[in-house]
């Protein structure tokens, strides 16, 4: 990938990033590691070209399949929330979508783990993921409403579609002292919720943030 293509021209270019930047301190994104890494990342790869110079606008962009990129101030509230638990070694992501939240992640924990019903999507996501050398993502089609058993436990759980209950799997899936960043509801309403381990007991401590947004979280495999 060559660097007019990371860094973007016109409405792509690093000045349009540095105004959504703005907006999202504005809105009370604080994390300064959250804050560099949106600046960074090229999120025009994650679009196709005919709505890449929308790329940094703070608003949720279609990507296909009834499916969306999520808007930039939800990244960072859900990334800074799945931070505020301290270093994350081992995080699963439900729902891989365009690879946009998967590739902010891999640049602030050590391991990434996503999965993504939709193999279209997946396929993509995977080919940024290679073209922009990121070693540290895992990514498979699956069901994500059954989390991903075989590399658990995780120290942080984020989901980018919304279940109308918290999956109990996800739940078993936890590290001690893991935490969990996910909306919940139906299409109607949806409040974005985190669900803290209590040490290595059964028990989990849950807070509702904010009022949210997302596409429902579907089972089955679509290819």
């Amino acid at each position: 990938m060559n660097s007019i293509e990371l860094a973007g021209i016109g409405m792509t270019s690093q000045r349009t990033r540095e105004r959504l930047i703005q907006r999202l301190i504005d809105q009370g994104i604080s994390s300064q590691p959250v804050l560099d890494v949106i600046r960074m990342t090229p999120r025009h790869l994650f679009l196709d070209e005919a709505l890449s110079h929308r790329a940094y606008e703070d608003t949720a962009l279609p990507i296909g399949f009834s499916q969306t990129l999520s808007q930039p101030y939800i990244v960072a509230r859900m990334t800074e929330i799945l931070l505020s638990a301290g270093p994350l070694k081992k995080v699963l992501e439900i729902g891989t979508g365009s690879g946009y939240q998967t590739t902010i992640l891999s640049q602030l924990v050590e391991t990434v783990y996503t999965v993504e019903r939709i193999e279209p999507l997946l396929r993509k996501a995977k080919d940024r993921f290679r073209k922009l050398g990121l070693g540290n993502i895992t990514a498979e089609l699956s069901d994500g409403s059954f989390g991903w058993e075989k590399h658990a436990l995780y120290d942080g759980i984020i989901t980018t579609a919304a279940p109308q209950a918290v999956p109990e799997e996800l739940l078993r899936q936890m590290a001690p002292d893991g935490i969990l960043v996910i909306p919940v509801g139906n299409g109607i309403s949806q409040d974005l919720r985190v669900l803290k381990r209590l040490g290595n007991t059964a028990e989990f401590d849950e807070e509702i943030v904010e009022k949210v947004k997302f596409v429902p979280l579907l089972g089955g495999i679509s290819r």
